[in-house]
């Protein structure tokens, strides 16, 4: 048996991907999650980031439109000079998780990879049920398998030439939907069929990462070779997430770089700095739960590359790692949570 990961470039010996980040978005568009900007802050929200209204974009990102366009010409210019100075500063490889309904452009991934020499992982699968076109809207789980398993093994179906090295996103809102627990369990019916990797986007309820993680593996798929995103945003109380980590999936903190005083999508949530994420991770690392963390930032929108002043791919590298180990946590466990674990979620044995 010899194992490999699928980039957009062609396979590779998972032990060349290098320092990972497992979950972001080179090119997508999230103009569904609009927010009107306070009302007394609006006039700050009908010019593209620049000095006098960044930092009102950087509290409120989904209240600025073309905020929200990562598929513009601006984006791909920003994209790939930021992607490129996470190359600079020692990145290795980066997961794209968009899926459809967020507007995929595998091609432009493709074109990353070629001029960055970053290796990029592009996903299959489905985003939640409002963003589908409603000719996915009635597949059945069946139809849903299908197209997965035709992505992973013989090419995308924006760019035939290209093979998807992971299920993922896959999202869901809650309740979870009918098409969404389609999607799932379809996910879960492939993954051991295959091999790859599955990563899932739950809603912000407490109670979503375990519904997900359930009905995934009820349908068959295995723990270990799957990725629950946010949990910055959605455990975030310790009891909560240790017993979620006694399930056997990635826990993953990829919105690393997000320091909001009020958190859009979810009011109600108080959204963790990066120094609280950490303690989270070191949390699970005294638990023993080392070699189920991954970390990433989850860059959807313009105003957190570079070009637009914001922290860019390179962020974790040059400002997290570092307070890493100033918490204690050594070079040796970084390089098992940013390297191993990732490749060890994204090997496909052959």
């Amino acid at each position: 048996m010899t194992s490999k990961v699928q980039t957009v470039l062609g396979d590779i010996d998972p032990s060349a991907l290098g320092r990972t980040l497992t979950h972001e978005h080179l090119s997508m568009n999230f103009e569904h999650f609009y927010r009107k900007p306070p009302a007394t802050l609006k006039e700050y929200f009908h010019d593209k980031p620049n000095l006098m209204n960044i930092g009102y974009i950087r509290q409120y990102p989904y209240s600025s439109k073309y905020n929200l366009k990562l598929d513009d010409d601006d984006a791909y210019e920003a994209v790939l000079s930021d992607v490129a100075a996470y190359k600079k500063f020692g990145g290795g490889a980066i997961v794209e998780n968009t899926t459809q309904g967020l507007d995929r452009d595998v091609k432009f991934y493709e074109e990353v990879s070629e001029t960055t020499g970053v290796h990029v992982i592009a996903g299959t699968g489905h985003y939640i049920e409002d963003l589908q076109h409603d000719n996915y809207l009635h597949h059945s789980t069946e139809e849903m398998y299908k197209d997965m398993l035709d992505e992973l093994t013989v090419g995308c179906a924006d760019a035939p030439n290209i093979k998807a090295g992971f299920m993922g996103e896959i999202a869901s809102v809650w309740p979870i939907r009918d098409f969404e627990r389609r999607v799932i369990r379809a996910a879960g019916e492939l993954q051991p069929q295959v091999g790859c990797g599955v990563s899932f986007h739950p809603h912000r309820h407490p109670d979503a990462p375990f519904e997900i993680i359930r009905l995934y593996l009820e349908a068959g798929g295995a723990a270990d070779k799957a990725v629950m995103s946010h949990l910055d945003r959605t455990l975030l109380e310790d009891d909560t997430l240790l017993k979620f980590a006694e399930q056997g999936t990635y826990c993953q903190f990829d919105l690393f770089g997000v320091e909001v005083s009020y958190y859009q999508l979810n009011v109600a949530t108080d959204m963790m700095s990066d120094a609280q994420r950490i303690n989270k991770i070191k949390l699970l690392i005294e638990e023993d739960f080392i070699d189920r963390i991954l970390m990433s930032h989850d860059i959807h929108t313009k105003h957190r590359l570079i070009n637009f002043g914001g922290h860019g791919y390179a962020h974790i590298l040059n400002n997290v790692l570092p307070k890493m180990k100033s918490k204690g946590i050594s070079q040796s466990m970084i390089d098992t949570i940013t390297i191993k674990n990732p490749a060890d979620w994204l090997s496909i044995s052959s």
